[in-house]
């Protein structure tokens, strides 16, 4: 087995040796804002999987996303309080997809092309988003990533991995 494979069951096996470590960094995490850039992937395996390079034209960003439902903003006519619908609103878009969009928000001249979970703990969900530069020169020459230049705001229309899948788009 390869490196990749051996990093992959670790983060698979959730009773390892990664928990305390894990434990540890979402302390710090908590800390930080809610998006952060970083300098490389904290995994590897799943990144690399999900198409990012060890290269310049590629950043990866991570997001804290609240966990639970959201309140829906009040109706400014009157309405009986059964048909209010203030309580238990739940997004349609998953908390993954939210991060995306959230992040392509923040950083307009940037593509994303896919994202993965990094940790949880009981109030938020952090994930990792890989995002392309499609105007660096590296990007136009690479012919696995070329593809991305001519896509515009994927994270907004749904055409990342979390978008599709909370659009129930996937073909079967």
């Amino acid at each position: 087995m390869g490196m990749y494979k051996y990093l992959t069951k670790l983060w698979q096996d959730a009773k390892g040796k990664i928990k305390p470590i894990q434990k540890e960094r979402i302390i710090k995490w908590r800390k930080q804002p809610s998006i952060v850039r970083l300098d490389k992937p904290t995994r590897i395996d799943k990144a690399r999987r999900l198409g990012y390079k060890a290269k310049q034209g590629f950043i990866i960003v991570r997001a804290r996303i609240k966990k639970g439902g959201r309140n829906r903003r009040s109706i400014p006519k009157g309405r009986r309080p059964k048909r209010y619908g203030m309580r238990h609103f739940s997004p349609t878009k998953s908390l993954q997809a939210i991060a995306e969009l959230r992040v392509n928000k923040r950083f307009p001249n940037l593509e994303v092309l896919n994202s993965y979970y990094v940790g949880d703990d009981s109030q938020h969900v952090w994930y990792e988003i890989i995002m392309v530069d499609k105007n660096h020169p590296s990007i136009e020459k690479d012919k696995d990533v070329e593809w991305i230049i001519c896509q515009r705001k994927r994270a907004f229309r749904g055409l990342t991995s979390a978008g599709k899948n909370s659009r129930n788009s996937r073909r079967k």
